[in-house]
């Protein structure tokens, strides 16, 4: 039998469909590479063997007898350790909540399942979703799987190293300001942030309830298609999900080339030379194959890191009021006074970047400054919001780099928690106006690291972007995924 963890994901499916191997043997192949890689990449804060090894075993008996769940029946998918499943720890990578085990099922979890995908938590994490390298975990720091002195991004990071070094195909992250997609530019694979609303948030651990969104990472395009059909769709349970049935792949088509309105951007100086370089190139190709290439102006977006920060820490602030010792988390009660347990559970519990953003948050929500900061975010993000209707009116689709640096340093920027926000400054808009964007791997810059693509398109218009992704698969071909872990 070849080594079945080589393969991306539509190779998977194939292989399980044929018959040409079992999901038996394939989570035997994908648990051999993961105990022997995983130890230099830390993608797993842990995770359950015997319960994989048996669900898979349930999955190849399933197909042996000629009754799997579904086509999908037998894949392995990573699930990132702020989605709950049932009685599995979901820590969030945070102290708080080290021990918590889920009593209930997330509904992209429970969706999953019904179709017979095999789980693989818990892929580490930035504490509460929140940083963009996946150092805040309070566990392990997760390394990039091209170059393991390096970041993979965050806060998905462990979701996208586990795809980049193959062990799992695809997997599920969750993205409230980049945190799929950043990770997925730095680590050379695909990774969507859908429309909001489209996928329930029943069972994600909340940052920033209108912000956050559950998306998947995969080695190939139709792995991104399979994945979001079967988790999007109504969810009762989720006042924000929309009224609308899930994803039907079929509506996935190549767009022509001649006619098509792409939107792209200035290269500005925040973009490193070899980003802008594989930027524009692309960019080039796309026009001479008949594209229209449309000039947009994105100086009000320039403004979404402070909007963005501002909105997302306010939230933060109110969801994580209750982690507190009593209703959620960890106690500590060193003196037996209630202030004391809050105080002392807290601290104890909450890494230095989630206290950050809890304390800029309630700053921004107190009385006396909530209008001048909290209320003037939220305006300025309907600005952004129709800033983006105002593109859609003019392209089909909006292309920009996903992150303007490829993967940089352990431990390069955490001294400045700025320049680490500022990884960030070409996905937040996105999570503002709530439409969906799509990271596209188109190169390797001259450290051989990878190169991402962001693609915006109107909301509830995944199809446009699953289409285009097809197009140019090509460029995303010629990203390899790491074979040795060094």
């Amino acid at each position: 039998m070849k080594e079945l963890w080589k393969l991306k994901y539509s190779d998977i499916k194939k292989g399980l469909n044929s018959g040409e191997f079992t999901p038996t043997d394939l989570i035997q192949s994908l648990i051999s590479r993961i105990e022997a890689e995983d130890s230099k990449i830390k993608a797993f804060l842990s995770w359950e063997k015997e319960s994989i090894v048996k669900a898979a075993a349930e999955s190849t008996e399933r197909r042996k007898s000629g009754k799997p769940l579904s086509e999908f029946d037998g894949i392995p998918i990573g699930v990132k350790d702020n989605i709950c499943i049932e009685n599995t720890i979901t820590s969030c990578a945070s102290k708080i909540l080290e021990n918590y085990r889920s009593p209930f099922h997330a509904t992209a979890i429970e969706k999953l399942l019904a179709k017979g995908f095999v789980l693989i938590p818990r892929a580490n994490m930035d504490e509460f979703a929140m940083g963009s390298s996946t150092e805040n975990s309070a566990y392990q720091v997760t390394k990039n799987p091209f170059d393991t002195a390096r970041i993979p991004g965050g806060s998905s990071g462990g979701s996208a190293a586990a795809v980049a070094a193959s062990f799992v195909p695809v997997a599920l992250g969750s993205d409230t300001g980049g945190s799929v997609r950043q990770p997925a530019s730095l680590c050379g694979i695909f990774g969507l942030k859908p429309t909001y609303g489209t996928v329930s948030r029943y069972g994600l651990v909340a940052y920033a309830s209108s912000l956050d969104q559950i998306g998947p990472l995969s080695k190939d395009i139709d792995g991104i298609i399979d994945v979001y059909s079967v988790i999007s769709g109504k969810d009762q349970r989720d006042a924000t999900s929309k009224n609308i049935p899930a994803f039907d792949p079929s509506k996935v088509k190549e767009l022509p080339w001649k006619g098509l309105k792409i939107g792209k951007m200035k290269i500005t100086s925040e973009i490193e030379p070899d980003v802008a370089k594989a930027y524009e190139s692309l960019l080039a190709e796309l026009e001479s194959k008949g594209a229209q290439l449309v000039d947009l102006d994105f100086s009000l977006l320039s403004n979404s890191i402070p909007i963005y920060y501002i909105i997302a820490t306010a939230e933060c602030s109110s969801n994580l009021s209750r982690f507190d010792g009593i209703r959620f988390g960890q106690r500590k009660d060193p003196s037996g006074k209630l202030e004391d347990l809050y105080v002392t559970s807290r601290s104890e519990g909450f890494g230095k970047e989630v206290q950050r953003r809890i304390l800029l948050g309630t700053f921004s929500l107190s009385a006396g400054y909530y209008d001048a900061y909290y209320g003037r975010a939220q305006k300025a993000r309907v600005l952004i919001k129709k800033e983006y209707e105002g593109y859609f009116s003019k392209v089909d689709l909006i292309l920009q780099p996903t992150s303007p640096t490829t993967a940089f340093k352990v431990g390069e920027k955490t001294s400045d928690p700025i320049q680490m926000y500022k990884a960030d400054i070409l996905t937040t808009s996105v999570n503002l106006a709530g439409v969906p964007a799509m990271s596209v791997p188109i190169g390797k810059d001259s450290n051989g690291l990878p190169i991402g693509l962001q693609i915006t398109a109107p909301a509830l218009h995944e199809d446009k972007i699953f289409g285009f992704a097809k197009m140019i698969s090509d460029w995303a071909s010629k990203v390899e995924l790491p074979e040795t872990i060094k």
